[in-house]
């Protein structure tokens, strides 16, 4: 059965699309069959972090919507044989025009296509999109940095999505730096989890190789164990079942 994701945040600027691809990819590594899903409207990016602009050309809205089958629309990664990418429109969608009867025909088609994993990159915030992303979700993953504004927006989401319906929420605490945590400016990992009052399911520290990597259009990797490819990838061990102790930063 396909597992269906959506990554959220309650605001932008978590690094929430780095995470999608990096862990998208790190669960291909794995031979998963994954496809992730820019669903930002307007605001597009994961093409470009991936670097996959030259290869997208259909939307999950031409899927969800009929026009175009799945695979047609699906663009394959050039060198990680088993990660797709699937593009969000280039202009904001207009209201009612994603259904969850149209997400619902999208979540068939991918398990028919035998995908194990589809990563919903969400639209920062509570766009309408996010319910019927949430119709076909089986998982989500909150993303937060840890200060107060992003902790506020993370909760808020964690109530929406278990609203909605969604079985399993659970945090990632983004781009920690232990200087900040040290002089106040963000809260700890457990204050994040207790504002949200989500489980957590990875932590993952500032790295500059992310901005590196995204510029370059190419997938993070890393042989350090405390960089954030580390990291990415005891997430998607995670996700896979397995029980990886937390990195200790």
């Amino acid at each position: 059965m396909t597992k269906i994701i959506i990554i959220a945040s309650g605001k932008g600027g978590t690094g929430k699309t780095s995470l999608a691809a990096g862990v998208g990819a790190a669960l291909a590594k794995r031979q998963r069959r994954v496809l992730v899903v820019d669903g930002d409207s307007g605001l597009r990016n994961l093409d470009i972090v991936l670097g996959m602009s030259d290869r997208v050309v259909f939307s999950f809205a031409d899927v969800a919507s009929g026009m175009i089958p799945l695979m047609e629309a699906a663009a394959k990664h050039p060198s990680i044989e088993t990660l797709f990418l699937l593009t969000a429109p280039a202009e904001p969608l207009k209201a009612g025009a994603l259904t969850a009867d149209g997400m619902r025909l999208f979540a068939r088609q991918a398990e028919e296509a035998g995908f194990d994993y589809i990563l919903l990159d969400g639209p920062a915030g509570l766009a309408e999109e996010f319910g019927a992303f949430a119709a076909v979700a089986q998982e989500a993953i909150v993303v937060t940095c840890g200060g107060s504004g992003s902790l506020r927006g993370a909760e808020r989401m964690a109530r929406f999505l278990e609203d909605a319906g969604v079985e399993q929420v659970r945090l990632v605490v983004n781009r920690i730096r232990r200087r900040l945590i040290r002089r106040g400016a963000i809260g700890t990992v457990d204050d994040a989890m207790d504002a949200t009052g989500l489980c957590l399911l990875g932590i993952v520290p500032e790295d500059e190789e992310v901005s590196v990597a995204a510029g370059n259009g190419r997938p993070l990797s890393s042989d350090k164990t405390r960089s954030a490819c580390a990291a990415y990838q005891n997430i998607a061990l995670r996700l896979d079942g397995e029980e990886i102790p937390l990195m200790r930063l």
